[in-house]
């Protein structure tokens, strides 16, 4: 079944009002550079088109190429995307775009993949809630981070990733939800780690709920704190552009505190058509603090080149 496989194209190209996009983010192992591309399908009745998302993380430009379907293509087996002459899969990208404001091409290899651990109910970062029906929009982790080797040509300047730090994920369905905030960071200043959380007012069935999911990946640990897994949030407040948030469960308590940056526009699903705009930063910066049941500090690092999205709608739940 291809909800134990989310990286995979779960649509077909008969689908109306229907999405699907990857999400590549590329930051160089200086951390000077961050760069995140998203390619995708967009079939609504205003319009069918594939397309690739380009975000800068450093200045927060962005630029969408647009593509016919007949140029795109995904397995139903792996991830394997085609769109015009760019190419995306686990083992890395290749990049051929030009527009009259940008070029961009070459490739970036990806090694060491840390894949979301899974099992039989629990086959992604959505947990049981995988398997339920009629969801606008499902989400998957497909590596939690990897290293990165090349480089590309951006107008004229390369960018070199050789030891940079890598991160892939996906969405897939009819829309975004209403409002929500995304925070991911694998960037961390003193371990390997890799953190991501996000939380949204989600319709289901004429009503809504607010959901949340979030994992923290230590060197030697797996913690999940979601909704499906019994987590709650005591704490979500956004004030002067910093974010706090805290979550908890039985056994330990998660202290996040991110400050927003610089941030682009990007495109999101509204019942398949990509004709709505929000705004991403690459460029946040993150602090955790984990601790167990006693109040002891379990980890307590801080992060740069982080990602956030922010829509703020989602603050009147909290």
């Amino acid at each position: 079944m291809s909800v134990f496989r989310p990286w995979v194209f779960q649509g077909s190209l008969t689908r109306k009002n229907y999405f699907e996009g990857w999400y590549f983010k590329h930051v160089s192992a200086d951390k000077t550079q961050v760069w995140s591309f998203i390619p995708g399908i967009s079939l609504s009745p205003e319009g069918r088109q594939s397309f690739i998302q380009v975000l800068n993380g450093r200045t927060g430009a962005s630029q969408v190429y647009e593509y016919g379907v007949d140029v795109f293509s995904a397995s139903k087996k792996e991830l394997n995307v085609h769109v015009g002459q760019s190419h995306f899969t686990t083992e890395g990208v290749t990049l051929d775009l030009q527009n009259n404001s940008q070029k961009i091409s070459g490739a970036i290899s990806y090694a060491s993949l840390e894949q979301y651990p899974t099992s039989l109910f629990k086959p992604g970062i959505m947990g049981w809630y995988s398997f339920v029906p009629l969801m606008e929009c499902k989400h998957g982790v497909v590596s939690m981070n990897h290293t990165l080797k090349g480089g590309l040509h951006i107008d004229d300047t390369y960018i070199d990733f050789d030891g940079g730090t890598g991160y892939i994920e996906k969405d897939w369905g009819s829309s975004f939800p209403e409002s929500w905030i995304w925070l991911h960071c694998n960037t961390f200043d003193s371990t390997h780690s890799s953190f991501t959380f996000s939380v949204a007012k989600i319709p289901w069935l004429g009503s809504y709920f607010i959901g949340f999911i979030s994992y923290l990946k230590l060197e030697e640990r797996f913690i999940n704190l979601s909704t499906w897994s019994n987590a709650r949030i005591e704490k979500l407040v956004y004030l002067d552009n910093i974010l706090q948030i805290t979550i908890s469960n039985s056994s330990c308590r998660l202290e996040i505190e991110a400050a927003n940056s610089q941030s682009g526009p990007l495109k999101a699903p509204k019942l398949g058509s990509m004709n709505r705009i929000i705004k991403e930063t690459v460029d946040a910066t993150v602090e955790l603090k984990l601790s167990d049941s006693s109040g002891k500090t379990l980890f307590h690092d801080k992060g740069t080149r982080a990602g956030m999205e922010l829509i703020e709608k989602i603050l009147i739940y909290f």
